[in-house]
């Protein structure tokens, strides 16, 4: 079994995009989770010394072999100056992955 989901929302006024999906499947007595989110966001600014936000980046690892669970998640974010029709552009972003593995209940085995 496998169920998807997907997000795609624009919010033009502000200049933001926000894309997620959702997948959740059981396969060979594994229950797995993943997540994906990515949003970015466009501002006009005025010259390149204009302050950015420092890239940033988080990972987390976690395994627990007498609950059988592991997780996994991830999370990015940068900036970066674009020109456009003689327009200077920052554009931000953040993207992070999550996923979630656990055993289906029966499973004797530990993950991994």
């Amino acid at each position: 079994m496998r169920d998807l989901l997907f997000k795609n929302l624009t919010l033009s006024q502000r200049g933001r995009k926000i894309v997620t999906s959702s997948e959740v499947a059981d396969k060979e007595g594994v229950h797995s989770v993943v997540r994906r989110h990515f949003t970015y966001m466009v501002k006009q600014v005025q010259n390149k010394d204009t302050a950015k936000p420092k890239p940033y980046l988080y990972v987390l690892k976690e395994k627990n072999t007498q609950e059988k669970r592991e997780h996994f998640f991830c999370k990015i974010k940068g900036s970066l100056l674009a020109q456009n029709e003689g327009k200077l552009l920052l554009i931000t972003f953040a993207h992070t992955l999550n996923i979630e593995l656990t055993a289906s209940v029966g499973l004797k085995k530990p993950i991994g």
